[in-house]
C-alpha cells in the first residue's frame, strides 16, 4: 500500500466519496466517526495521514487536532482538517491547534489527492531521517545539538515588487524572522551569495512575469543542492486547482491562494519553518556523527557497523506498520581477476563506479552499505516482492550493460553483479534480521553458483 489514511468525519457519505478516491489510488484507508475513536485509532493503528472533520460529534476537529498532538505516540502523524466551512476564521482555528493543512468540501480530487501525496512525501523524509538519527545514536555518534535557532531568513517573490512589499509590511509585526524581497534571478543566483544567504522559505507566486513562471522557479531551487532543503509555500489563484495540484508536485511545502489572510501565512511560514529547523538539525546529526565512523572510504556508502543496526530499525519498524521489505547482498563477480588482470588501481575505480550505480538506481529511503571487499547490502522499506524483483534487475543490468571507464584502459572494464534477496516484514514467522541475512546470501550463492550475473530469491520471497 502508498501509505495508511485515517479518515474521521461523523457522515458516511463524505468518508465514502473520500475512500473511493483514496483506494483507487491504493492507499489503505480506515475510518472513525467521532473524536474519541479518532483518538484511539491514531494511537492503535499509527496511520501515515489523517483527514480530521472540524465539526465532530463528541469533539471538535480543533479540540482533537490538539490531542493528537500533544500525544508522543501521535504527534508526528500529519492532519489535514477537512471541513465545508470556508472562512479565514475556521482555518486559522485549524492551524492554530497544529493541523498540517485545510481543506474545503467538496474536494477538487486533483488537489486533494497532490496534498496527501505532499504530507506522506514530507512524512516519510521526516521518518528516514529519524531513524537514521537513532541509528546514529545507538552506535554512540551523536551529540545532544543546541536547541537555540536564531531568526529564519525568508524570501518574498512576488508578481509585482509592490504584491512583495505588501506581504513582508502584512507579516512585519507577525513573525520575529528577518524578510526579504527577492527577484527570480536573485533567487536563481543564490548559492553565490555565501553561507547564511540562503533562505529557510521561499514564498513565492505561480505566476510571475509569465504565467507559470513561478512554478519553473519552483522546480529549479528544487533541483539545485543549495536550495533543495529550503521550504517553498506558493501563491495561488483562486480557482486554479491545476496550479495548486502541479506546485505540490513539483515539490512545493504548502501553498495558500491569492487574497489570503497574513495570519494564517504566518501561522503556515511558523510550522514550515519549524519543520525545517527539526530537518536540518537531523541531517547535521547524520552527517557529522557517521561520517568518520560509518562511512566506507572507497566508495562513500556505509559500512557494516551502520548497515546491521539500521537494518534492526527498519524490521522494527515493518512490523510496527505492517509493511513488507527486502534486503538485498551484492556481490561483483570475478573480482580478483579486475585486479589481477587490470591492477588494484582500476579495481577500486570499479568498486566506486559500481557503488554509485546501485546508489544511482534506488530510491532516497533506501540504504546501501559496503559490507566487505566486493559486498553490498541494499535494505529497501516499505517494498513488497514485484518492487524488489524489478529493483534488483535494473541494478544488474546497469552494471553488467556498460564497462566501467578506467583511466588507461580503452575499451573499459566489463563488471557484473551477483544478487540475492530475501524479503523480511511483519508476523509470528518472520525471520530475525540475522536469518533475514542468511538468507539473502543463500541465494546469492545460488545466483553465483548458477553461472553469476543474475538476481536470485530465496524460496520464502520467490
Amino acid at each position: 500500500m502508498a501509505g495508511r489514511i485515517l479518515i474521521a468525519d461523523d457522515v458516511a457519505t463524505n468518508r465514502i466519496v473520500m475512500k473511493v478516491n483514496l483506494m483507487e489510488a491504493c492507499y489503505e484507508v480506515l475510518q472513525a466517526s467521532g473524536g474519541q475513536e479518532t483518538i484511539a485509532r491514531a494511537r492503535s493503528e499509527t496511520p501515515d495521514l489523517i483527514l480530521l472533520d472540524m465539526m465532530m460529534p463528541d469533539m471538535s476537529g480543533a479540540e482533537v487536532c490538539k490531542a493528537l498532538k500533544s500525544d508522543p505516540v501521535t504527534c508526528r502523524i500529519p492532519i489535514i482538517i477537512v471541513t465545508s466551512k470556508n472562512d479565514s476564521g475556521s482555518r486559522i482555528e485549524a492551524l492554530r491547534a497544529g493541523a498540517d493543512d485545510f481543506m474545503t468540501k467538496p474536494l477538487d480530487e486533483l488537489t486533494f489527492l497532490a496534498r496527501v501525496r505532499s504530507l506522506l512525501r514530507a512524512r516519510d523524509t521526516e521518518e528516514e531521517l529519524r531513524l537514521r538519527d537513532s541509528t546514529c545514536r545507538e552506535l554512540g555518534f551523536a551529540e545532544k545539538t543546541a536547541d537555540f535557532a536564531g531568526p529564519a531568513l525568508i524570501a518574498m517573490i512576488a508578481r509585482h515588487k509592490e504584491d512583495a512589499i505588501g506581504w513582508k509590511t502584512a507579516l512585519s509585526d507577525r513573525v520575529g524572522d528577518r524578510i526579504i524581497i527577492m527577484s527570480k534571478e536573485s533567487a536563481l543566483s543564490v548559492p553565490h551569495s555565501g553561507a547564511g544567504q540562503i533562505p529557510d522559505v521561499f514564498v513565492i507566486s505561480s505566476d510571475l512575469a509569465k504565467p507559470d513562471e513561478g512554478l519553473r522557479l519552483l522546480s529549479e531551487l528544487r533541483s539545485r543542492s543549495e536550495t533543495r532543503h529550503s521550504a517553498i509555500l506558493m501563491v495561488i489563484p483562486k480557482e486554479a486547482d491545476h496550479k495548486a495540484a502541479t506546485a505540490l508536485d513539483l515539490g512545493a511545502n504548502d501553498l495558500m491562494y491569492e487574497g489570503f489572510d497574513p495570519e494564517e501565512l504566518a501561522l503556515r511560514l511558523k510550522t514550515q519553518i519549524r519543520r525545517k529547523v527539526q530537518a536540518d538539525r537531523l541531517r547535521e546529526t547524520v552527517r557529522d556523527g557517521l561520517r568518520m565512523a560509518v562511512i566506507d572510504p572507497l566508495t562513500g556508502l556505509y559500512n557494516r557497523r551502520y548497515a546491521v543496526p539500521h537494518l534492526v530499525g527498519i524490521a522494527e519498524r515493518a512490523e510496527e506498520t505492517a509493511r513488507p521489505f527486502a534486503v538485498m547482498l551484492l556481490d561483483l563477480d570475478r573480482f580478483k581477476r579486475i585486479n589481477d588482470t587490470y591492477g588494484h588501481a582500476a579495481g577500486d575505480a570499479v568498486l566506486q563506479e559500481v557503488a554509485q550505480r546501485i546508489k544511482d538506481n534506488l530510491r532516497a529511503v533506501d540504504m546501501v552499505a559496503r559490507i566487505g571487499g566486493e559486498e553490498f547490502l541494499v535494505v529497501m522499506p516499505d517494498t513488497r516482492l514485484a518492487e524488489a524483483r524489478r529493483a534488483a534487475e535494473r541494478i544488474r543490468r546497469i552494471v553488467h550493460d556498460t564497462p566501467v571507464n578506467v583511466s588507461g584502459v580503452s575499451e573499459g572494464v566489463p563488471a557484473s553483479l551477483s544478487i540475492g534477496v530475501a524479503m523480511g516484514g511483519p508476523g509470528g514467522d518472520a525471520p530475525e534480521v540475522d536469518q533475514l541475512l542468511d538468507i539473502a546470501d543463500r541465494a546469492l550463492y545460488l545466483a553465483k553458483s548458477d553461472g553469476r550475473n543474475q538476481v536470485m530469491f530465496s524460496q520464502s520471497a520467490a
